[in-house]
């Protein structure tokens, strides 16, 4: 081999196994390129709701359910912003218990201008309030999926409203708030265990309770119009970046790498999903494509700021694998109506993604200048696995137990399910007086 052909193959080589360290910025106060980078990362994060999940969403269910579904979206926005506001936030990130936060900073109490997290040192508190604020708005939105065309608006603020609170804050705490799984060292980045095994184990339980739509395995109950599910999977891979991104909650680095894993993960979720698609149906589906993508996404966000981009490009391949068998075989196996497939994508995808956390963390990229960065399996540490499945099965656990509480809760007080009439005329008008033109 030439000798300047061999150079370049080791240059490349390094470059794309370089483990980096990173110097992290000085804590304890502001820093104005921090605090935008993060209201950058909040709106994002805000567009993943509204409007990419509504039209991702509102385009993959029929046409006389389409508004009932971005309706819920938006209320499930409004519902958990003042909650947070009131409770959620100083009950998931204040406090020293190690099951739930304190009452110190409800309705915003002490959160002022100048104010600092101890989680958050470089950006002012009330952003990073602000910024939780819409992972626990997308959380509650994700479960719309799982009973789409079937569950009352009323029983969906309901249950928005006790499941942020029983469920969803609590698990906050633990994870991000200081609680227990984060003393016992579990590494979820972006939300692999707070969000996707939320979401998705909630909305199987959900499904599960109201039972199937009707005519489901019998009738057509084919997408209305995918364009709209396609530009909705656009803004969502957008605003991940946001997401993951965001949640160094600072602009260095480490930032970038997070962004640069994700995407490489999604780009590998939507090859392999409608790879086997194409495999299996002769056919690659648009629906397919989308679905790997957030299939990837989804399976990264505990993992991305904790590894190295081709270890993005693995999970994203992993993810659009396994998330299709659970989406294609598994849920006609078992038969459960899981509308839109929160529990094959997202379920699924968060506990992969949380163990695949404890296989290909990378000390160097989460690595300060004060402390040593923390290991997965490829590095040697072992244990690091066992902790992530131990994150996994609490959150499961936690989740399936807290959400089939509540929507008991809910059915006593405002009934689950419209009637079977409603359900056929189609919530749009059933529900909210509106249909789309013909």
């Amino acid at each position: 081999m030439p000798k300047h052909i061999a150079v370049r193959a080791a240059t490349f080589a390094t470059l794309l196994l370089a483990s980096p360290a990173f110097a992290q910025s000085a804590a304890g106060r502001i820093d104005p390129a921090d605090t935008a980078f993060m209201i950058a990362a909040t709106a994002l994060v805000l567009l993943m709701t509204l409007p990419g999940l509504a039209l991702f969403y509102g385009g993959m269910v029929r046409k006389k359910n389409v508004l009932a579904t971005l309706a819920q979206s938006v209320i499930a926005t409004a519902v958990v912003s003042l909650l947070w506001f009131a409770l959620g936030y100083s009950l998931a990130f204040t406090g020293d218990n190690p099951y739930l936060g304190s009452l110190s900073h409800a309705f915003l109490a002490g959160v002022g201008m100048d104010a600092i997290s101890p989680l958050a040192r470089t950006i002012p508190e009330i952003l990073f309030m602000i910024y939780q604020m819409t992972f626990a708005v997308i959380t509650c939105a994700l479960v719309v999926g799982s009973v789409a065309e079937r569950m009352k608006f009323s029983a969906f603020i309901l249950f928005c409203t006790l499941w942020l609170l029983v469920v969803y804050v609590p698990i906050a705490h633990w994870v991000w708030g200081g609680g227990f799984l984060a003393t016992l060292g579990l590494l979820d980045f972006a939300g692999g265990t707070v969000v996707h095994i939320n979401a998705g184990v909630a909305g199987l339980v959900t499904a599960l309770v109201l039972g199937a739509r009707h005519g489901f395995g019998r009738e057509n109950l084919s997408p209305f119009d995918l364009s709209l599910a396609v530009i909705g999977a656009g803004l969502l891979w957008v605003g991940w970046f946001g997401f993951n991104g965001g949640s160094a909650l600072g602009a260095g680095p480490r930032a970038v790498f997070a962004i640069v894993a994700t995407h490489f993960a999604a780009c590998a979720g939507a090859l392999a999903w409608s790879g086997l698609e194409w495999v299996q149906r002769g056919k690659p589906s648009v629906l397919g494509v989308i679905s790997g993508a957030v299939a990837g996404l989804g399976t990264i966000t505990p993992a991305s700021g904790f590894i190295l981009p081709w270890h993005g490009i693995v999970i994203g391949l992993l993810a659009g694998g396994v998330c299709y068998w659970f989406c294609a075989k598994v849920k006609f196996r078992f038969g459960y109506d899981d509308s839109l497939d929160v529990f094959g994508v997202h379920g699924v995808g968060g506990a992969l993604g949380t163990l695949l956390t404890g296989v290909f963390a990378t000390a160097s990229i989460s690595a300060t200048a004060t402390e040593p960065g923390i290991s997965g399996l490829l590095e040697g540490n072992a244990h690091q696995l066992v902790v992530q499945a131990i994150g996994v099965g609490v959150t499961v656990a936690w989740c399936a137990a807290g959400t089939f509480i509540v929507l008991k809760v809910v059915d006593r007080v405002a009934g689950l399910r419209v009637s079977q009439d409603e359900e056929r005329e189609g919530l749009d008008l059933a529900l909210h007086g509106e249909a789309l033109h013909q």
